[in-house]
C-alpha cells in the first residue's frame, strides 16, 4: 500500500494537454452514459502505520446519487446511499449510523462521481500522469478546500475504465479500491437502495463528522 501511495507523489511531469484531455473525456463518457453499474470491489485501508485492513464485496450504483456497498468480507457490513442519506452498518457492533448525504465526510465520497455527472476538471486540479503498463495512472488534487482528502489517483484502462482508485485522506490515511467485473445498465431496482434496519441493531442519527469509519 505504501508503494501505491508513493507512486501518486513521484509522477513525471504532466503529459501533453491534448493526450490528457482525450483520456479525461473518455473516462467521463464511460461513466456518464450508464444509468446503473455493478462492480466487484476490493478495498484496503491504511492508517498511520497500522497494519492494512482489507475488505471486499459488490458495489451497485444507480443514478442519481444511489450506491450500495455490499460487503462479503466482512460479511454483513453495508454502506448505502438512498439519494438523500448515508447509512453505515457494522455487524461487529450491530450499529447503524445515518447522516445526510451532503454532510458525509467518508472517503468513499470521491466515488460519488460514479452516481452523478462526472466532471473531472470541475472537481479536481493539477492533473499528473504516469504510464502503468497499458494503463495510465492519473493523480489530481481536489478543488474544494473542504474535501476530506488531499489527493486522488486513478488507474485508467485503454477502455477508460477506472481499475484502481487511491485516496489520501486529510488524516494521512490511504484508502485503495480495485474494481473488476464491471457490468453496466443491469436492472437494479430502487428497493436495492432502500435501507432495511437489521434486527436488534442500535440506531444512531448523526449530523457531524465520524460516520462510516468503523
Amino acid at each position: 500500500m505504501a508503494t501505491a501511495a508513493a507512486s501518486l507523489v513521484l509522477f513525471s511531469p504532466p503529459v501533453r494537454a491534448a493526450d490528457l484531455s482525450t483520456v479525461i473525456d473518455g473516462v467521463e463518457r464511460h461513466y456518464n452514459s450508464p444509468k446503473t453499474m455493478q462492480l466487484v470491489f476490493e478495498q484496503t485501508y491504511t492508517y498511520q502505520g497500522r497494519p492494512p485492513r482489507s475488505e471486499s464485496g459488490m458495489l451497485y450504483l444507480r443514478k442519481p446519487k444511489r450506491m450500495r456497498w455490499d460487503y462479503s468480507n466482512p460479511k454483513g457490513k453495508l454502506f448505502l446511499s438512498d439519494g438523500r442519506h448515508i447509512y453505515f452498518y457494522s455487524p461487529l457492533t450491530n450499529r447503524v449510523e445515518k447522516k445526510p448525504l451532503k454532510e458525509s465526510g467518508d472517503l468513499r465520497t470521491p466515488l460519488a462521481f460514479l452516481i452523478g455527472r462526472l466532471d473531472l476538471r470541475r472537481d479536481f486540479r493539477e492533473f499528473r500522469t504516469r504510464p502503468d503498463g497499458e494503463d495510465l495512472l492519473i493523480s489530481a488534487l481536489p478543488r474544494s478546500k473542504k474535501a476530506p482528502f488531499t489527493k486522488v489517483g486513478f488507474l485508467v484502462s485503454p477502455k477508460f475504465q477506472i481499475k484502481r482508485l487511491v485516496i489520501e485522506g486529510q488524516d494521512h490515511s490511504v484508502m485503495e479500491f480495485q474494481f473488476t467485473s464491471e457490468k453496466v445498465n443491469r436492472p437494479l431496482g430502487p428497493g436495492l437502495f432502500q435501507f432495511e434496519m437489521p434486527d436488534g441493531a442500535e440506531f444512531v442519527e448523526m449530523t457531524g463528522e465520524g460516520a462510516g469509519n468503523d
